[in-house]
C-alpha cells in the first residue's frame, strides 16, 4: 500500500473486543495474564505483550506500529516529547568519556542536552560545521560514541549531505543520528540516505494542529544495541514513554497528516515568493526558493516539498518585536507545524539563555524571525505579515 493508505489502514494489533476500527485509548496502567509463565515470558521479553504501560501500551504500539510500516523501520519507539525522543536516542550510544559529534547549528534545547546535562556525565560534545566533510573527518575519533545532526537546522535551515555523512559514521564505525521533524517522514526515506536512528518530535506535523507532545525514536536496525538498550532498559529506568492519549491524538494526526503537509508546504513556497518582494524585509530564508543554496540538496534528499518552516530578517531587534507585537492573525508562540501559522524570535527565546558570544556562533542572529506556516489562506497570513511590518512604517 501506499503511504496514504498505510497512515489511515494499518491494522490492530488484535481485533477490538466491541468491533472499533480506531485503535481505542487503554488508560490502564497495568494489565492481568492468564498465567504466571505468560507474565513471566512478557516481563522477561520472551513476547512482546505489553506488562505495564511505562513500558508498553496497547494505544501507543499501534501508533509505533503505523510509524514502523510508513518508514520501513525495523522498530519504532515513542516517547512523552520530543526531547525524550533525542535524550534517549543518544543514551544508547554515550557513557563516561565518550563524545558526540555534531553541528554547530543546532536547535536550542539540543546545545543544552549536550552541552550541560551530558557534560556532567562525562560527555563531550564537538560541535563543528558538517558541511565540511574533512573537519567532521578529523573530529571523529575512538572515543566518538555517535555523529547527531538535523536534517534542516533550526532556524539557521542549513541542508548538509546526509550520505555523505553516512559513509564517513560508517567507515568509522558509529551510527548517523538525524532529527528529521521539519520534514515528514513521509516524503522521503532517511534509512536510503544512511541515517541509522532517526528522531523525530510528533508534537510537530503527525500531532495534527499541536494537540499532544511526542516524540519517536525511529530505528533502521543497523545498530541492534538500539532495541536493546531502549525496549529492555531505557523505557524500564528512565520512564519517559508515550501517553496512551497522546498516542490516540497522533495516530489521528498521522491519517491526516500527508493532506495537511501538502497545504502547509505549498502555502510556505507560496508565502516566500511573495515575501521577496516587501522591501521592508531584509532577506527571506526558506529551502524552497530555488536561489537558495541548499536548494539542490533538499530536492535530492527530500523530494519537491521543502516543509513549512521559514526564516525572515528585519532591519533590526526593535522592528522585529515591532513585527511579531502587531501579528493579528499569526500566533506569538513557539512550536512549529501547527495548523495555525506561528512566530517567534528565536534569539530573545528559543536561544534566549545563551550569550551573544554562543549565539553568534550558532549563526542565530537578533534580526531573524522564525516563521511556522499554517493552514489558513496564504493571502491572509501575507496580508497580516505586511500590516505588522509597515504599522511603524
Amino acid at each position: 500500500m501506499r503511504k496514504t493508505t498505510i497512515a489511515i489502514d494499518t491494522k490492530l494489533p488484535r481485533r477490538d473486543a466491541f468491533g472499533a476500527i480506531a485503535m481505542p485509548v487503554y488508560h490502564t496502567a497495568a494489565y492481568e495474564f492468564e498465567t504466571a509463565k505468560d507474565m513471566a515470558d512478557a516481563f522477561c521479553g520472551r513476547v512482546l505483550a505489553p506488562d505495564y504501560s511505562r513500558v508498553m501500551n496497547p494505544t501507543v504500539m499501534h501508533l509505533e506500529d503505523t510509524v514502523k510500516a510508513l518508514t520501513g523501520a525495523t522498530n519504532v519507539f515513542a516517547f512523552c516529547s520530543g526531547m525524550a525522543a533525542i535524550t534517549n536516542a543518544l543514551l544508547v550510544f554515550v557513557e563516561q568519556g565518550k563524545n558526540i559529534v555534531t553541528s554547530n547549528h543546532l536547535f536550542g534545547n539540543t546545545v543544552a542536552l549536550m552541552n550541560r546535562t551530558l557534560t556532567r556525565f562525562g560527555v563531550e560534545t564537538r560541535q563543528i560545521d558538517l558541511l565540511d566533510l574533512d573537519a567532521v573527518r578529523n573530529a571523529i575519533d575512538e572515543h566518538t560514541a555517535c555523529l547527531y545532526l538535523e536534517i534542516v537546522t533550526n532556524p539557521q535551515l542549513e541542508v548538509a549531505d546526509l550520505s555523505a555523512l553516512a559513509d564517513i559514521a560508517h567507515e568509522r564505525g558509529i551510527p548517523l543520528i538525524a532529527d528529521t521533524t521539519v520534514i515528514p517522514f513521509t516524503q522521503f526515506s532517511a534509512k536510503q540516505l544512511g541515517v541509522d536512528v532517526e528522531v523525530v518530535s510528533s508534537t510537530k506535523y503527525i500531532s495534527g494542529g499541536a494537540t499532544s507532545l511526542g516524540g519517536l525514536v525511529i530505528d533502521y536496525g543497523t545498530f541492534p544495541v538500539v532495541n536493546q538498550r531502549i525496549r529492555f532498559e531505557l523505557l524500564f529506568n528512565v520512564g519517559s514513554y508515550m501517553s496512551p492519549h497522546a498516542a490516540y491524538m497522533q495516530s489521528l494526526g498521522l491519517e491526516t497528516l500527508d493532506a495537511r503537509y501538502r497545504v502547509q508546504a505549498q502555502n510556505a513556497l507560496t508565502l516566500t515568493k511573495k515575501l521577496k518582494e516587501v522591501p521592508e524585509i531584509v532577506s527571506v530564508n526558506y529551502i524552497g526558493l530555488e536561489d537558495n543554496p541548499f536548494h539542490e540538496l533538499a530536492v535530492k534528499q527530500f523530494g519537491k516539498t521543502a516543509g513549512a518552516m521559514l526564516t525572515i530578517d528585519l532591519a533590526d531587534r526593535k522592528a522585529c518585536f515591532s513585527f511579531i507585537d502587531h501579528l493579528q492573525l499569526i500566533r506569538r508562540a513557539t512550536n512549529l507545524f501547527d495548523n495555525k501559522s506561528l512566530a517567534i524570535h528565536p534569539y530573545s527565546t528559543i536561544f534566549g539563555p545563551f550569550s551573544g558570544k554562543q549565539k553568534a556562533a550558532m549563526d542565530v542572529r537578533d534580526t531573524t524571525i522564525r516563521l511556522s506556516v499554517g493552514l489558513e489562506d496564504v493571502e491572509d497570513i501575507f496580508e497580516d505579515i505586511v500590516q505588522a511590518i509597515r504599522v511603524e512604517s
